[in-house]
């Protein structure tokens, strides 16, 4: 569930995604399990769904948040890092998940995003460098 809902950044859509996962896997869990492949193929078919929804959705871009008038209340880095990575599009913002939170290889990330090895570099080569922007205004320019 917490893989689900860091790569596609609703609540109510990795719930989704994850019963959507298990009912595939369900008729290949034999197999799945006798080769110890059942965690992978479930992030793959997690990862694969949250991109296909994105699609269908047709690449729509978050607006800002309204800015309150109201006293600023302190929030935690982490919410502050998963507010930026909510906005990266969901193929980076897979990536960046599977690297830095699952802590896999570009090959592997290749794998489950059935992509290059230099696509997966590339996608968070580019997410970092987004949330780098978004950091440190700037930060890209030199």
């Amino acid at each position: 569930m917490r893989f689900a809902y860091l790569v596609s950044g609703e609540r109510v859509e990795c719930d989704d995604l994850v019963q959507e996962a298990l009912a595939g896997a369900w008729s290949r869990w034999d197999s799945l399990a006798a080769r110890g492949t059942q965690e992978a193929y479930l992030r793959r078919s997690i990862t694969n769904g949250a991109v296909s929804r994105w699609r269908k959705l047709g690449r729509v871009v978050p607006m800002e948040q309204p800015v309150s008038e109201g006293p600023t209340v302190p929030r935690d880095d982490a919410e502050v890092a998963w507010e930026l990575c909510a906005e990266l599009p969901p193929a980076q913002r897979a990536a960046v998940v599977l690297r830095f939170y699952e802590d896999l290889s570009y090959a592997e990330i290749a794998v489950i995003l059935e992509c290059a090895e230099a696509t997966a570099r590339s996608h968070v080569h580019r997410a970092l460098a987004a949330l780098r922007e978004r950091l440190i205004p700037g930060a890209e320019d030199g």
